[in-house]
């Protein structure tokens, strides 16, 4: 992402974006026959995308050149299942393809704060650590139990809330050795956030802060470079988080994400302990013991010692 010319730069992601979609695909894959031994191109050509949707080789070039200014919803559509691409990449594509076109306009600036009503929402959540987001990840509201689990964010020397400028999540993993600490699964935090950011700049090409994050990650983040020029991109609604807190050991939590329909710039993230696992069909293990020592713990605070309840487990 460039602020010099952004016509160039924003051709240049529609360029890459495609090369790497098509690259990764064989002829086999997309169901075409493999014409010649020595194929010098890695996964389709230009003119073999072409063929997929039925449109021109010259068209499909010129798309790839970044001129996807005109280009209909169908002929999208269609280069979309031709390149296989997921939802998330589909939705990337139709982002790259409406800022291409005539009368785009900047979104207005990101809110900084959230409207009382919101933050009387996230504090009467008293048992889920809930906060608010913005595309860059930076956080705008939490409440009380949010902020005590994202405390090492919040309090990093890189990352954290300094001045005007909000504390960030993205910022925390790439340029904060304590990240790799902090998520136990990290590798794949760093790789989901950075797709986060590739499919956020496509719907919001013109964001100046994203521009400088971005910007700024490259230049001090080789491991960001790496991640930013994969061209992947990724929805964060649900899953799975693993974070090892310095005051009370690893927690396992479940997430959900859900746009703010006031805010449609912002998402509410919310954290509850992680639900139990449908068990083995062919095994039957039964705790023994009260239910209270099985609670997952819905605080902060480091639980008192439980010893483990005992198990009965018969498999077949």
């Amino acid at each position: 992402m460039s602020e010099h010319d952004p016509r160039a730069a924003h051709r240049t992601e529609i360029r890459e974006f495609l090369t790497s979609r098509r690259a990764r695909i064989t002829p086999d894959q997309a169901g075409l026959p493999a014409y010649g031994g020595n194929r010098r191109v890695k996964g389709l050509r230009r003119e073999e995308v072409a063929m997929l949707p039925g449109v021109s080789a010259d068209y499909y070039v010129r798309m790839e050149r970044g001129g996807l200014s005109g280009a209909s919803d169908s002929v999208l559509d269609g280069l979309a299942t031709a390149l296989q691409l997921d939802e998330a990449e589909r939705d990337h594509l139709f982002a790259l393809a409406r800022a291409s076109g005539p009368g785009r306009t900047r979104r207005k600036p990101t809110a900084r704060t959230v409207r009382p009503a919101v933050q009387q929402v996230l504090d009467a959540m008293s048992d889920a650590p809930s906060w608010v987001r913005n595309g860059r990840h930076d956080t705008i509201a939490m409440n009380p139990l949010a902020a005590a689990l994202y405390s090492p964010v919040l309090d990093s020397p890189v990352a954290g809330r300094s001045g005007r400028r909000s504390a960030n999540t993205t910022r925390f993993v790439y340029l904060d050795p304590a990240a790799r600490d902090f998520f136990v699964d990290f590798d794949t935090i760093a790789k989901d956030a950075a797709a986060m950011h590739r499919l956020e700049a496509g719907r919001n090409p013109h964001d100046r802060e994203l521009i400088a994050l971005v910007g700024e990650l490259s230049t001090q983040s080789e491991l960001f470079r790496q991640r930013w020029a994969s061209q992947d991109v990724k929805f964060h609604r649900s899953g799975t988080k693993r974070l090892r807190h310095p005051a009370v050991g690893q927690l396992d939590l479940d997430f959900e994400a859900m746009d703010l329909p006031s805010e449609p710039e912002l998402r509410l993230n919310v954290y509850t302990p992680l639900m139990a696992r449908p068990p083995r069909t062919d095994c039957v293990s039964s705790p023994v013991g009260p239910p209270a020592a099985r609670r997952p713990p819905t605080s902060l605070t480091p639980p008192a010692r439980v010893n483990p309840p005992t198990r009965s487990t018969s498999c077949r």
